[in-house]
């Protein structure tokens, strides 16, 4: 592993990564070539994460772009590689910075117009579809689409050929032998490229930890057919919005058992229409609105909801809570979290669980049957991978640090020469050899609050983490042109215990009356003088000390 230095750019092949190395989520790659003073780049990807405990009133975060910003010009296009919000989701907040042409394949691009939409960007951003297993060309770059597996429908690797070498771009991938749906993985174009020479895989970390094989979805689809068929009473089926493979499995179950289908929530109704736009799920049947559910017999119902990372105004939550204005579920009734839950979600899912206990409500999850599968390669896929490319060089990306240092030790004990454990904003020369770390870029987040895209660092996030902890005192007076308070201080405390207005109201008054009546005229005087005060007193008698804010009204 190679420290970060200063190096004479030539004509090199490099990458840039923005978000998504040292990380799960906000997913963004910058490859470039030339010289460092007039290099053309091609980015791969523009995900979004989202906002958590930490980050109050942030729903989603992004990445920081203003390097790549600043190169726009020479930025030749985005191509994506699958429609996950951490892949596309950051596209339709920052396209209006970068203005390239955007290519991806045609389910992509359903999701993709209908955030696009919301922005109001439909009619600007040139989207250009293309099928997985395309060649074409983007600028300098020829970049191919290559079938894999995923949680999705039509995720691609990227086969990227530039003069100066090439680059395989994993995505987020998987080897399934057995898919219930869509493309298969393209072994045969993989040995292909392999023989062709790779000199850099560039390759998703996730789930580096686990041995073996991932689990084919054939076998949860297997599952959900027995838990459909052995229920009883209402079953509700919650899994990610987008994983029309899922969708489709638990749909047939319910089908072959006699049930008609209810669909809740705004992400999945969406997520089916732009699938059956693309020619997926034509024999899924109709699904019925959220108003169907209270009036079919408990036997003859499923219900397909979102929700299943506890997420507060998704329906299983709603459902949970008893606050759902269609649907609701009682004792004895059977709810499926057909998914894994996202590290830093389970406090969220557990809640639910225990709503939906409350209710006498039966769960099942992944650790009680094989009722979810991952996306995304374990180790023994990872090292068939490398046997198939023979790649000179890997660089880990989709992982936190540490899956991102076991795929450099995994790539390493299977032979790979040249490995770099890199950070969002190195600078990492590809081509020519030896890949190493160069240069670097800024890198950072921006949080998206409400409509408003703002800065983290002093963004208003910050203020409301130390809101929570500490409140706010505000007081506010009224001192006429002798420096004299023309009423009494007063006082509004938000977040503070009862009772403390009055002490802080007498610290106030008392560090007033005590300033020289020519220090009065000065209103930061005035402001400071009684903000430490108040502060002073509230630590005095709380051990904390709140935001404070002084309203000052002259005469």
């Amino acid at each position: 592993m190679n420290a970060k230095k200063k190096f004479d750019h030539s004509n090199d092949l490099v990458l840039l990564p923005l978000g998504g190395v040292g990380e799960i989520g906000m997913n963004c790659y910058c490859y470039g070539i030339g010289p460092a003073d007039d290099r053309e780049w091609l980015m791969v990807d523009l995900g979004v994460k989202f906002g958590d405990e930490t980050e109050p009133g942030i729903d989603i975060v992004l990445p920081e772009l203003g390097y790549i910003i600043g190169e726009r010009r020479r930025l030749s296009g985005l191509v994506l590689t699958h429609a996950h919000e951490d892949h596309l989701g950051a596209v339709a907040w920052l396209w209006p910075q970068l203005k390239c042409p955007v290519y991806c394949t045609p389910f992509a691009a359903q999701i993709l117009a209908g955030k696009l939409k919301e922005r109001g960007l439909d009619e600007d951003v040139p989207v250009h579809v293309k099928p997985v297993g395309s060649r074409f060309e983007v600028g300098s770059f020829t970049v191919e689409m290559v079938s894999v597996n995923h949680s999705i429908p039509e995720p691609a690797a990227l086969f990227i050929e530039t003069k100066q070498g090439r680059v395989l771009h994993s995505g987020d991938w998987k080897i399934d032998r057995t898919p219930m749906m869509g493309g298969h993985f393209d072994e045969k174009r993989f040995r292909e490229i392999g023989e062709m020479g790779v000199d850099a895989l560039v390759c998703d970390s996730t789930n580096v930890f686990r041995e073996g094989f991932s689990v084919s979805e054939a076998e949860v689809a297997a599952t959900l057919d027995r838990i459909v068929s052995e229920a009883k009473n209402r079953i509700a089926i919650t899994t990610f919005a987008s994983h029309v493979e899922r969708i489709s499995s638990a749909v047939a179950a319910a089908r072959k058992a006699g049930r008609e289908v209810v669909i809740a929530g705004r992400a999945m109704r969406q997520t089916i229409e732009a699938a059956r736009t693309c020619g997926y799920l034509r024999d899924a049947g109709a699904f019925l609105d959220e108003e169907a559910f209270g009036y079919l017999p408990p036997d003859k119902i499923m219900l397909l909801c979102t929700g299943s990372q506890g997420e507060p105004r998704a329906a299983i939550a709603r459902i949970a809570e008893d606050t759902h204005p269609a649907i609701a579920l009682d004792d004895g009734d059977l709810v499926v979290f057909s998914s894994k839950t996202i590290p830093g979600n389970e406090k969220a899912v557990s809640a639910v669980h225990n709503n939906l206990a409350r209710l006498g409500i039966d769960v099942i999850t992944s650790d009680d049957a094989l009722v979810h599968t991952s996306g995304h390669p374990r180790q023994d896929e990872l090292k068939l991978l490398y046997s198939w490319l023979k790649p000179r060089a890997l660089i880990p990306m989709h992982g936190e640090p540490r899956h991102l240092l076991r795929h450099l030790e995994l790539g390493e004990e299977a032979g790979i020469e040249e490995t770099v454990m890199a950070e969002n904003g190195d600078l990492i020369r590809l081509y020519p050899g030896p890949v190493q770390i160069v240069d670097e870029a800024p890198a950072g987040r921006l949080h998206v609050d409400g409509k408003l895209i703002v800065p983290v660092v002093e963004g208003p996030a910050k203020f409301r983490r130390k809101l929570s902890f500490v409140g706010i005192v505000v007081a506010s007076l009224v001192v006429d042109r002798k420096g004299s308070l023309v009423s009494d201080i007063e006082i509004i405390a938000d977040g503070l215990p009862a009772g403390l207005e009055e002490r802080l109201r007498d610290a106030a008054e008392t560090a007033f009356e005590s300033m020289p009546r020519p220090r009065r005229a000065s209103d930061d005087t005035v402001t400071e003088t009684l903000r430490t005060a108040i502060r002073r007193a509230a630590d005095a008698e709380w051990g904390k000390k709140p935001i404070c804010r002084i309203l000052l009204h002259r005469l």
